[in-house]
């Protein structure tokens, strides 16, 4: 039987797909949740255990540790899959061949080559490479018209995105930070499965960041709703047909153009000017399970599948899906809590740091206002017992 290796922050969801198809299942992750499937060949970094914290996570997760301790298994394996956190370009060229997904990333990852690599072709933010802060400030000046965002050159997940502001404090290093235009409007994405000379959309999502919700100016993404109808896009919007094909045509462009492998996401933001372009993610996307809820697949499959030129027939949406990451209100102790829709669980007695991931809301239903309210439901209920735990004040 062949051997597969998942690597990544959190392997649990895809774990669970790759169990049921006919592999050997190695898995190295940073996260430990409760309820991620125990395996014979698997190795975590956090360890958790009672009256212990879980850290930082932003602070203590290096992806070189994950490689480190994953080097019996990667020589082990015949074929790896990189999960968020971890990069085919961290892997030597060797270990790259094992890779089923993309392995040339540069000009994808890198949020600056990015958009050198499409800015005459796709409506995309202006982005720029600094030489230091003062060169910021002065585009800014140049520009009254318009607001920026410092982000990371390479990074996901909405962390370390800041709006320009001339009164807070900013941390620059030239070698890992651009300045891009600020777009608001909507963030819409699609998921994509690709063989190098063809791609299709499998589903859009509605893209959910802390700002949806708290009106906090904070990038960080919270989640997803599949899939992207008139009801989930949550806004007035009249021409969601023409919007969804425009992205099909896009994102569909886009992956033939780097010749993308597997299942890739491309994130857009919506608003009055059009579908602005922001980055792709090349390779498996928090969306995961909210698509195999949806269309009733197994997603590492099709991943797995189109890496190796096939790509599945897809079905009609079933149901509509969301997913909403709760961050801890406070520094709390974990103690069980009785929702049938929560994963990525923490280990009894465990201690949650304030604002670091706490736990997943993951929920179905053909009846969108129906699902909104039961996650939001879900939601108000965790937070309630997350404060009802709390330790500190901090």
């Amino acid at each position: 039987m062949e051997k597969l290796l998942l690597i990544g922050i959190d392997t649990r969801s895809m774990l669970n797909s790759a169990l049921k198809l006919d592999y050997t299942v190695y898995s190295t992750s940073y996260f430990s949740t409760s309820d991620t499937p125990s395996i014979k060949n698997q190795k975590i970094i956090l360890n958790e255990s009672y009256g212990e914290s879980c850290g930082v996570f932003e602070e203590e997760f290096n992806p070189q540790t994950i490689l480190d301790i994953s080097r019996e298994f990667i020589d082990e394996v015949d074929y790896i899959i990189p999960i968020s956190g971890i990069s085919p370009n961290d892997f030597s060229k060797k270990d790259q061949k094992k890779i089923l997904g993309n392995v040339d990333v540069n000009k994808i990852e890198n949020k600056y080559n990015f958009y050198k690599e499409i800015k005459n072709k796709f409506l995309t933010p202006k982005t720029f490479r600094l030489s230091d802060i003062d060169e910021a400030y002065e585009i800014q000046k140049a520009c009254p018209n318009n607001k920026f965002i410092l982000k990371p050159v390479q990074g996901s997940g909405g962390y370390n995105v800041n709006l320009l502001d001339n009164d807070k404090c900013i941390e620059f290093n030239e070698d890992e930070f651009i300045m891009q235009e600020f777009v608001s409007g909507i963030n819409v994405s699609s998921s994509i499965l690709s063989t190098g000379t063809n791609a299709k959309t499998i589903i859009s999502s509605r893209l959910l960041t802390e700002n949806d919700f708290e009106k906090n100016n904070s990038f960080r993404y919270i989640g997803n709703i599949v899939p992207l109808t008139k009801e989930s896009i949550m806004s007035d919007v009249e021409n969601i047909d023409e919007i969804l094909e425009e992205m099909k045509i896009t994102s569909e462009s886009l992956a033939k153009k780097f010749r993308l492998l597997g299942s890739n996401g491309v994130d857009y933001i919506l608003n009055e000017n059009g579908l602005y372009v922001i980055e792709i993610n090349p390779r498996i996307q928090g969306t995961f399970e909210c698509v195999e809820q949806s269309l009733g697949i197994n997603m590492l499959e099709a991943h797995i599948n189109a890496c190796r030129g096939k790509i599945i027939e897809v079905p009609e949406p079933k149901f509509y899906s969301y997913k909403k990451i709760v961050y801890s209100p406070n520094r709390n102790k974990y103690e069980k809590i009785n929702l049938d829709n929560i994963y990525d669980l923490p280990h009894i007695g465990s201690i949650t740091e304030k604002s670091e991931p706490l736990l997943t809301i993951i929920d179905k239903n053909k009846d969108f206002k129906k699902l909104y309210e039961k996650v939001e439901l879900s939601s108000k209920i965790v937070e309630k017992e997350v404060k009802r735990c709390q330790l500190d004040n901090k």
